[in-house]
C-alpha cells in the first residue's frame, strides 16, 4: 500500500512505499515530474515528490525538500537511528532499472543529475505530521 504524506506546503503530493516490493511498483509507475528520494548507501523507502507544472529540482522549496528527506530517513531502519544521514534525490526519469537488479534496487542514467543533502537528525514534528 502506498502512503501519502502532507508536507509543510500542502499543494505538493508526497508518497512512498514501505518495502522493496512497493518500491518496485513505484519505480514502474512514476511520472516524469516525480522526484525520487532515498537514503544514500542504506536501505530505505522510496519517497516521491510530485512537482508542479514547469518546476525543476532547483524550484523545490527548502522546507518541502527537508520534509521529503526527513520522511526517507524516518523510513530507513538504519538511517533512522543515525545522525547526519545522506539523502540522494533525482528526477524519476533518471532512475535506471535493469533485469539483473534486486527488487526495489535502482541505478541512475546520469550520476551527475543526482543531488545529495544531509539530514542532521530526525525531526519528529515533520514525520508525525
Amino acid at each position: 500500500m502506498v502512503f501519502f504524506y502532507t508536507t509543510v506546503d500542502e499543494s505538493f503530493i508526497v508518497y512512498c512505499g514501505r518495502d522493496k516490493h512497493e518500491n518496485e511498483e513505484l519505480i514502474k509507475y512514476g511520472w516524469d515530474e516525480d522526484v525520487w528520494f532515498h537514503v544514500d548507501k542504506l536501505s530505505s523507502a522510496h519517497v516521491y515528490l510530485r512537482l508542479k507544472d514547469d518546476m525543476t529540482l532547483d524550484d523545490i522549496p527548502e522546507q518541502v525538500l527537508t520534509d521529503c528527506a526527513q520522511l526517507v530517513k524516518h523510513n530507513s531502519i538504519e538511517g533512522n537511528k543515525q545522525n547526519n544521514v545522506g539523502v540522494v534525490y533525482t528526477m524519476w526519469s533518471n532512475l535506471k532499472k535493469t533485469g539483473d537488479m534486486d527488487v526495489g534496487q535502482v541505478g541512475f542514467y546520469d550520476q551527475k543529475a543526482v543531488r545529495k543533502i544531509t539530514v542532521a537528525k530526525r525531526e519528529n514534528e515533520i514525520v508525525n505530521r
